[in-house]
């Protein structure tokens, strides 16, 4: 296996809603400041990768505009990922590590607050059953909530607890949506937006970008003084129909994890996507995380969830605690569908 590294990470403060810039204006930004960082710039990159949806654009082919951000002049080898901008990182590491690459940019962006995300999430459910009912992602998650609280595998206030966490942490990340100091009475003080769920149980709907720089051995050392070395990586997807799996776990990133090596040695950081405070405590049990991990310090999902982008700046994220010798081993998680049907983890070390 080749050595390969996150070099490189930049990323958009994550907005309720971006009124004036369109995905790509949201996205060019972001690429300057990553070729600024690392000194790169579009003829050094071997391999791009992009990870977007044209459900949140509204038009076919959609993603083909971002490479107006990157540039296609000189000619790139490029590919897509119809996901969030993670597993275009994993491609990435793939054609890195077939030796077709060197070096490749990878980014993901998104702008859902140009339609009813909750609504337009319903188009990745099965086609025959239940997506001609239209329920809204909220609603879903709800569903999972209730069976996690009645089964007694979590509590009202475990789940406040997370939020707490997570907005406390954010207070000192520039780029998150949601921050602030809570408390849990707070939290469970607020009305129900879909029993058993809070706003502050659910992730901000986000607009905004980022993007990573991968590189291989010698290269990445060149680049890097501390390069965030990528230990293990998988994804795993569990199947589409809620009944066939255990919605209190989350079996797909057990297994992920453990074919990644989380669990050979000690996780100093944790980056967790999920957009729930409820699936945050799953992942984090499917992790076996201990109490010395510190989650989610940028704030995780809940406090910022830039789809198609939020699961690709965990990586980041714990990519940066790295190079700032924060942490020596990090573990970032990413998800995809619905009630943590698809998951990414990525497990990162410094030298």
């Amino acid at each position: 296996m080749r050595e390969v590294a996150v070099v490189g990470f930049t990323q958009s403060p994550s907005l309720r809603r971006e009124p004036d810039r369109n995905e790509i204006e949201i996205l060019i930004p972001v690429i300057e400041a990553l070729r600024k960082q690392t000194g790169l710039s579009s003829k050094d990159f071997d391999f791009v990768c992009s990870g977007s949806s044209d459900y949140l654009a509204g038009q076919s082919f959609a993603f083909v505009s971002g490479l107006d951000a990157v540039g296609a002049w000189p000619p790139v080898c490029e590919s897509h990922v119809e996901m969030d901008g993670a597993w275009a990182l994993y491609e990435a590491w793939v054609k890195i590590q077939m030796g077709y690459a060197d070096t490749a940019l990878v980014y993901g962006f998104g702008k859902p607050s140009m339609g009813d995300l909750p609504l337009t999430m319903a188009l990745q459910l099965d086609p025959y059953v239940m997506m001609p009912l239209w329920p809204d992602a909220i609603s879903i998650a709800g569903l999972q909530a209730r069976h996690c609280l009645d089964a007694g595998l979590m509590k009202p206030e475990d789940m406040a607890a997370a939020a707490v966490r997570d907005r406390g942490h954010a207070k000192s990340n520039p780029y998150a949506q949601v921050k602030g100091d809570y408390t849990v009475a707070q939290i469970l003080a607020e009305p129900f937006l879909v029993n058993p769920l809070r706003r502050s149980d659910c992730a901000p709907i986000s607009d905004g970008a980022s993007a990573i720089v991968l590189a291989a051995g010698d290269r990445a050392r060149k680049l890097c003084d501390r390069p965030a070395w990528i230990r293990g990586i998988d994804h795993i997807c569990e199947p589409m129909d809620f009944g066939v799996r255990d919605l209190g776990r989350s079996r797909s990133t057990e297994i992920a994890a453990e074919k990644a090596g989380a669990g050979r040695d000690k996780i100093d950081v944790a980056e967790l996507s999920a957009p729930f405070t409820h699936q945050e405590i799953l992942v984090e049990r499917a992790l076996g995380l201990s109490a010395k991990t510190k989650v989610n310090p940028s704030g995780g999902a809940l406090a910022g969830n830039p789809l198609m982008a939020v699961g690709l700046s965990r990586i980041g994220e714990c990519a940066t605690r790295i190079w700032s010798g924060e942490a020596d081993r990090a573990v970032a998680h990413a998800t995809s569908g619905p009630c943590l049907q698809q998951n990414l983890v990525c497990v990162l070390e410094g030298n």
